[in-house]
């Protein structure tokens, strides 16, 4: 019998899609839904799709961030998904501490040009705080890293030079930041695909771009010339327009199927669904499970 799974998105729902796949022997239908940013809207799809599928998925924000080896709770989404217990729920986590981590490593094994640990001048990571696993791998390839966590999520135009100065920033700011309005942290809705360059020099700077498609197609200039963008969740649409911006390599972190590249929330869905699991899996499952399961990058050479 094959399974169900659904990521509920705050994001628009202009990006929604569904696709039917095959993995480890298992047939599976993955949806992603938008709510266009209506957090009631959110919790009332969650609510109706408890119990009538095999994995939900949440998108569009976090159940918590996971930040060297702590989990920090992120309050604004308890309500997104109170009262939701007859359903495994992941929110992608398990994925950005285990495919992300190991991104560089496993995208050699698509591209075999490409090196397992690569060099890069000056990485440039949007947000830090919710892909501790991708912060971990680019730190290991790039002589400098530029983490944009302050300015992209609070709007305050600081770039943290450190992974030790992310940790702060997460320490002081995500227990202050769970108490705001989830849209005052993420684009969701129309918002989401409104371009509004900004930080130019650090983009054009920094050879190695990466972190959340969503602010990298919001806010980067219309020249990104010969870099390497490290994302996910883009559409056949979003790799059209990083050709256009004469981007050299596209790397995605989840796989693609049917064209796009799911969010690490709903391909977590899908991988907890392949393995039958009632609950979401731990680093040491999720690792042994990419593994076996064969689940790798997408690399794109324009």
């Amino acid at each position: 019998m094959g399974k169900h799974v659904v990521s509920v998105s705050l994001g628009s729902a202009t990006r929604d899609k569904a696709v039917s796949l095959e993995l480890g022997g298992v047939e599976i239908r993955a949806e992603r839904r938008g709510v266009d940013g209506n957090t009631k809207a959110f919790h009332r799809l969650m609510k109706e799709l408890e119990g009538t599928v095999d994995v939900l998925a949440v998108g569009g924000t976090e159940i918590a961030f996971h930040v060297d080896g702590e989990m920090l709770p992120f309050r604004s989404s308890k309500k997104l998904i109170a009262g939701v217990e007859a359903t495994p729920v992941v929110d992608g986590s398990g994925l950005k501490l285990t495919l992300e981590r190991r991104v560089f490593e496993l995208a050699a094994k698509v591209d075999r040009t490409l090196s397992a640990v690569p060099r890069f001048e000056q990485a440039f990571l949007n947000v830090a705080l919710d892909r501790w696993g991708m912060a971990l791998a680019v730190d290991e390839v790039a002589e400098r890293s530029i983490y944009g966590d302050l300015m992209f999520s609070f709007g305050i135009p600081l770039p943290i030079r450190s992974l030790a100065g992310v940790k702060r920033v997460a320490k002081t700011l995500v227990p202050v930041a769970g108490l705001l309005p989830l849209k005052w942290l993420y684009p969701s809705g129309d918002s989401q695909t409104v371009r509004q360059p900004k930080f130019p020099e650090l983009f054009a700077s920094s050879d190695l771009i990466c972190g959340d498609f969503l602010y990298i197609a919001k806010h980067a200039p219309d020249d990104l010339g010969g870099k390497t963008v490290l994302t996910n969740t883009t559409t056949e649409a979003n790799v059209e327009w990083l050709a256009g911006t004469g981007v050299d390599l596209l790397i995605t972190t989840t796989p693609r199927f049917d064209g796009r590249s799911f969010g690490t929330n709903l391909t977590e869905a899908i991988i907890t669904a392949a393995v039958e699991s009632d609950r979401p899996l731990t680093v040491d499952e999720m690792n042994a499970t990419i593994d076996e399961l064969g689940i790798l990058p997408d690399v794109t050479r324009f």
